[in-house]
């Protein structure tokens, strides 16, 4: 049975050593090694996760099946929706509906949070999310490049939900 277990001050450490084990296996045909490296450190370790979570307002959920976890998302109110933020699962549970019951539980947040819309942002070349993303109701809004430091930049499209 899948279930979402909110991460809390002493997950931390747990939620990033997952998050750095799936960005390297999930990016490496997509980024380079150094902007792999460059932006897990950036948004995926511990110091920006507990930066995150204590003053930027995220939560984060594991996704957990059986007891294992199994992936990760993360989530941040916005003025007129909720912005999915990370959303990321192991290798060998892709492609098994769980990222759908994960999306579902989402949505439970999200309606919870008074929001009507989801919003989130997925890299161009990430051909096989942005065709999830579509074949779970989202729409491309626009293309948005994001310029993160040390010479990277994130080419993304920015896509929403409507509950």
């Amino acid at each position: 049975m899948t279930e979402f277990i909110k991460v809390e001050k002493d997950d931390i450490k747990i939620l990033a050593d997952l998050a750095k084990d799936i960005w390297f296996e999930y990016w490496h045909s997509i980024l380079t090694l150094g902007q792999i490296y460059y932006m897990v450190n950036k948004f995926q370790s511990e110091m920006a996760l507990k930066e995150q979570i204590e003053r930027e307002n995220y939560t984060y959920y594991f996704i957990v099946e059986d007891g294992k976890k199994i992936g990760y998302f993360g989530v941040v109110p916005e003025q007129e929706c909720l912005f999915l933020s990370k959303f990321y699962i192991s290798k060998d549970y892709r492609g098994k509906g769980f990222g759908k019951i994960a999306f579902e539980k989402i949505k439970e947040l999200t309606k919870e949070l008074n929001f009507d819309k989801i919003q989130l942002t997925v890299c161009k070349q990430n051909f096989k999310s942005h065709a999830i993303y579509e074949k779970w109701g989202f729409k491309t809004l626009h293309p948005l490049v994001t310029r993160i430091g040390n010479g990277y930049e994130m080419d993304d499209y920015l896509m929403e939900y409507t509950l």
